[in-house]
């Protein structure tokens, strides 16, 4: 697999140092964008084991398991671990929506639905198969980028979880860049009110254009720099 648009030659040690780096702010925009209101130094501070105050214990979980995902995930691709399988996406949504999702670690059981939009979801009975379908089809992608997009956009279209989708759809995305030895792509909560409206769209058209486009844009142009000395 290869980078088309920057001309980025992989390099995982260096793809996975930055992401190491960033993972404060990995984690605050994630917090922010779900409407949990956190500052980079809160985050900070959370994730050196010392507790904020002005914030509730649920709120203060939700961001220790977005951290505690991160460093799952930094784990398995260090270890050639990572995977895009059924076992390894719901080991990961175990952690992510731990006391969070009305289940966690298993797909959901019933239907839902999402604000904003006359789109459903597929029936719950037709997850697993779907999700293989969604392997299948993201293999035949040349581009890493538009692999990785696809495998996001796809999880959150189709919410294979009761909650922490969108979430779950950026670990899958960013897992599978980092594992390939290309940076992250981290989504500014500055930038919340463009993604909300574009997910709309795309969730009503199952188009994935303007989303990818989009996303590309939320590359740092210093971590390309880096990437390309």
């Amino acid at each position: 697999m290869k980078e088309t648009r920057w001309n980025m030659k992989p390099n995982k040690a260096k793809a996975i140092m930055l992401a190491k780096r960033q993972l404060p702010e990995f984690v605050c925009d994630a917090v922010n964008l779900e409407g949990i209101n956190f500052t980079l130094p809160e985050i900070q501070t959370l994730l050196d084991g010392i507790t904020v105050g002005g914030h509730n214990v649920t709120d203060q979980q939700i961001v220790l398991n977005q951290a505690d995902t991160w460093r799952t995930l930094f784990k398995l691709i260090e270890n050639n671990q990572f995977e895009v399988t059924l076992e390894k996406v719901c080991a990961l949504h175990l952690i992510a929506a731990k006391n969070e999702a009305l289940e966690w670690g298993k797909f959901r059981s019933g239907g839902v639905t999402i604000a904003g939009t006359d789109y459903m979801p597929p029936q719950a009975d037709s997850l697993p198969e779907l999700f293989e379908r969604m392997v299948d089809e993201a293999s035949g992608i040349p581009d890493i980028y538009d692999r990785a997009i696809h495998l996001f956009l796809t999880m959150a279209r189709w919410q294979f979880f009761y909650d922490v989708n969108k979430r779950m759809g950026r670990f899958i995305m960013n897992g599978l860049l980092l594992s390939r030895g290309y940076p992250a792509i981290n989504l500014p909560a500055k930038r919340q009110l463009e993604f909300n409206q574009l997910m709309l769209t795309f969730y009503d058209t199952g188009d994935q254009k303007q989303m990818n486009t989009f996303l590309r844009s939320c590359l740092d142009e210093k971590v390309i720099k880096i990437m390309k000395e």
